[in-house]
């Protein structure tokens, strides 16, 4: 279900806004930082949380040529909706079984690891009939996926070989992860780029053309500019989330957070002191005081580790959740003051009017921000607006999309997907 409400009139339990222009904005900078690489969006998880297709196609409106995905499954759904021409998928997470001919006859580029899959894809390209579209991933030292150096990498590559020779298969990419990237200084970075090149030079002096040759994430996009090679993957910092604090801050790159999450104050009232709060009494009110109930609990995402410690702006000032964050809801002590039900309390967003960020809520949490984005559940609408880049409010759809206040014009209109996530493998 989909439609356009205004929101004066479409009050929400809780809302993560998703600002459209900002992640536009965002692609521009990462660009700009790595000017001679094409840029790869990593939607995968829903766009950490965000929403895979809106986000893919704003990334592609803002220069990103390539969309990747953790799994097949959602590749295959982006390809169903629908992506500008000319734009192209990449997967990288199999399993035996998967569904090898359905990605090869969309045009998909899968990422092969080990005999097991070039032996999967090309069995799949055959029955098909048309040649995959496949990238060689290398294990340059993460230790998760990834072709082993020596014997294991010849062995792959030139079985790859023999495939292409065949008709079978194309050999797109050859590529790699980092482990320490965003870990300034950390030698396992250039030791990762030292084997990087040499299984490159290996694979290229066997007869490999690939299009592409990539290992930079999003740190390494930030701050390595050795690494960037033809193609840089963005995921986090798409969003406007920097990898790690000792990388830098957002503003530092000249990004925006992206998510603003929200909820809709759902109660007030007066306790005495020595009140007990939530699950087990870990917090007792100290005296006098007023309470308020936040309406997102733990099945929206909140974190209960944040429980006592999470960061909560409320009529103008930050509050403490107050006590166990509960499934559903928790509490705050408003210290005597008395906003009305249904006041903004907001969890996390830029910052910029004072709110808490998502790093602040990962401080609280003992996590990262990538955790404390992605974790937030579908029973959080995505309200899609677009207010940082000057565009005219109107997305690839044309719906008006554009909040009033700064960056929007007149009445404020949003985009509203009720369930969080059932709409993105729509066409639209």
């Amino acid at each position: 279900m989909n439609e356009t409400v205004t929101a004066a009139t479409a009050p929400l339990r809780a809302r993560a806004e998703i600002d459209l222009g900002a992640l536009r904005a965002n692609v521009r900078a990462l660009r700009a930082l790595a000017p001679d690489a094409a840029l790869m969006a990593v939607v995968k998880s829903q766009a950490y949380g965000h929403g895979a297709l809106r986000c893919a196609r704003a990334a592609v409106e803002a220069g990103a040529t390539w969309v990747g995905t953790a799994t097949p499954e959602e590749a295959l759904a982006l390809h169903a909706a629908g992506l500008p021409d000319g734009v192209r998928l990449m997967c990288w997470l199999w399993t035996p079984g998967g569904p090898w001919r359905e990605a090869v006859e969309a045009g998909i580029d899968v990422s092969v690891s080990g005999m097991w899959a070039l032996a999967e894809v090309t069995a799949a390209a055959r029955a098909a009939g048309v040649p995959a579209r496949v990238q060689l991933k290398a294990d340059t030292g993460l230790g998760r996926s990834g072709c082993q150096p020596g014997e294991d990498w010849a062995e792959l590559v030139g079985a790859a070989l023999r495939a292409e020779r065949e008709g079978v298969l194309r050999v797109t990419g050859l590529w790699s992860h980092f482990a320490c990237a965003d870990e300034p200084g950390h030698p396992s970075i250039a030791a990762q780029l030292t084997v990087f090149r040499e299984m490159l030079d290996h694979a290229e002096a066997a007869g490999v053309r690939p299009e592409v040759r990539h290992i930079a994430n999003s740190p390494a996009t930030l701050t390595l500019p050795e690494s960037h090679f033809d193609l840089v993957r963005c995921g986090i910092a798409l969003y406007g989330i920097s990898p790690s604090p000792e990388i830098g801050t957002p503003a530092d790159f000249g990004l925006r957070p992206v998510m603003t999450l929200s909820a809709s104050v759902a109660l007030v009232k007066h306790v005495p002191g020595g009140h007990g709060v939530s699950y087990g009494h870990h917090y007792v009110t100290p005296g006098a005081t007023t309470l308020g109930l936040v309406p997102v609990g733990y099945a929206d995402g909140v974190p209960r580790h944040a429980s006592g410690t999470g960061p909560v702006l409320v009529g103008g000032k930050w509050r403490t959740v107050a006590g166990r964050v509960a499934m559903d809801q928790f509490v705050v002590d408003l210290g005597g003051d008395e906003p009305e039900p249904g006041a903004e309390a907001v969890l996390f967003g830029p910052g910029d009017r004072g709110e808490p960020t998502a790093e602040d809520w990962a401080q609280a949490a003992g996590t990262i921000a990538y955790e404390i984005v992605t974790r937030i559940g579908a029973r959080v609408p995505r309200v899609y607006v677009d207010g940082q880049d000057g565009r005219d409010g109107r997305d690839g759809r044309g719906a008006p999309e554009k909040l009033g206040g700064p960056g929007g014009d007149g009445p404020a209109r949003v985009d509203l997907d009720p369930t969080g996530h059932a709409d993105e493998g729509r066409a639209r």
